[in-house]
């Protein structure tokens, strides 16, 4: 399993052969967030979109990222 780490949080991710995408999903959190691309580039923009909109979420709930 492959890992990425972008401002303080962390990744996995592998390539799916059935659906021809990379898939991975943040680790060491309660919560359940997810990313996927087509190639390695498109992975880590999702993942830090996804890192930064996990951010925002917690932000306007009143929350700290765990």
């Amino acid at each position: 399993m492959n890992q990425m780490e972008y401002i303080g949080h962390n990744a996995r991710f592998d390539f799916d052969e059935a659906d021809q995408l990379f898939v991975g999903h943040l680790v060491g959190i309660k919560d359940v967030v997810g990313f996927h691309g087509k190639t390695m580039v498109e992975l880590e923009t999702a993942f830090k979109e996804s890192v930064e909109s996990y951010i925002a979420i917690n932000k306007e709930r009143g929350r700290s990222p765990q």
